[in-house]
């Protein structure tokens, strides 16, 4: 018998992307969210089952025949735990297309829980951060003696609605790094360096992206950057724009700035992610002075989210893995962004020391 599965926010950007894919490749998830009106008419389109309900204190009555639920509806940070708890509580594995660093926290939280309840939750199982946690590990069995690791990625993709509002949220919190084990954080804009991601050398700026917490349970290296290509003059603004953070922070300037997503954002089409590939950069450092560098190129940042999340849901429902809290690279292996479609093969290189 086919195990039910279900997508949350379905018809949100991204995971209308995933449903439409799902659909195309004959698997039939449930759809889920808690607009009717939005809902409805694709389910309709698709001839896919939905259903409605809020992400509350009694979503896992909504679950009861469902074995897994991949869970698009942003912001995650309002929204992972409750569905998690759901989750748990229903006996439905869990991923998500996060890279929020405070819910992957939470979620690792959940290790035992998800233990006890035999399931396995997964966040991040998209662009955030199947590509950079697949990379992380490739350092780390290159050099298994690492201290330090950095992880980047370069592209020229457009941004989702959901993405511009959780960068919204996030305005004015700053950069983080992992510190001997420790998540710090740090003034956006301090962190600088030049990095070829795979196109030359760009200038560059730390930011918070997930690794920061997910390489870490992934490789055990106690100190972790993340980077994206920035040219100087705009990573200027973003120091000016981190001191600016508590007005930034207000609730009526968030609510103007959503306001403002909503009418004019729509998210790249598809022609804009067919000719916008990423570029994934990463870097070991060990004791002695040992430098391992890996590259590898992939599809467009929302297609990787679609062909991973998607290849993780097949997995799970499919494979037996290790109950718990897992990352992608983790549960699946190096190779897994190898595999997906778009993507090419990673390429290694070394530096000694003098």
């Amino acid at each position: 018998m086919e195990k039910k599965w279900l997508i949350y926010g379905a018809y949100g950007y991204t995971g209308e992307l995933i449903a439409r894919e799902a659909k195309e490749r004959g698997m039939r998830p449930v759809l889920a969210g808690r607009n009717p009106d939005k809902l409805k008419p694709l389910c309709d389109e698709l001839q896919l089952e939905a259903r409605v309900f809020p992400v509350d204190a009694n979503a896992a009555e909504n679950l009861s025949d469902i074995a897994l639920v991949l869970h698009c509806a942003g912001p995650f940070k309002k929204t992972s735990a409750p569905m998690i708890e759901a989750c748990l509580e229903a006996g439905a594995h869990y991923l998500d297309i996060t890279g929020e660093i405070s819910v992957f926290e939470h979620s690792f939280s959940q290790d035992a829980a998800a233990k006890k309840a035999g399931i396995t939750l997964c966040s991040g199982a998209g662009f955030d951060v199947i590509p950079t946690d697949c990379t992380a590990l490739r350092l780390k069995e290159l050099l298994p003696d690492a201290v330090s690791l950095s992880l980047g990625f370069d592209s020229d993709s457009g941004i989702s609605p959901g993405t511009f509002k959780t960068m919204i949220e996030g305005m004015g919190s700053g950069s983080a790094e992992r510190r001997t084990g420790k998540i710090v954080p740090v003034p956006l804009g301090s962190q600088r360096r030049m990095i070829d991601f795979g196109r030359g050398k760009r200038s560059s700026i730390g930011i918070p992206w997930g690794d920061v917490s997910t390489a870490f349970y992934t490789t055990n290296i106690p100190n972790i950057s993340t980077w994206i290509p920035m040219n100087k003059s705009r990573i200027l603004g973003a120091r000016l724009f981190s001191r600016a953070g508590s007005l930034l922070a207000l609730p009526a300037i968030q609510k103007a700035l959503k306001n403002w997503v909503e009418r004019r954002v729509s998210g790249p089409d598809e022609a804009l992610r067919a000719g916008a590939p990423a570029y994934i950069w990463g870097e070991a450092r060990n004791a002695g002075g040992i430098v391992k560098t890996v590259r590898i190129q992939t599809a467009n940042v929302y297609d990787v989210t679609v062909y991973g999340a998607l290849e993780a849901v097949s997995r799970l429902l499919d494979g037996d893995f290790p109950s718990g809290s897992q990352t992608p690279a983790a549960l699946f292996g190096s190779d897994l962004i190898e595999g997906l479609p778009g993507s090419g093969k990673f390429e290694e290189e070394t530096i000694y020391p003098a």
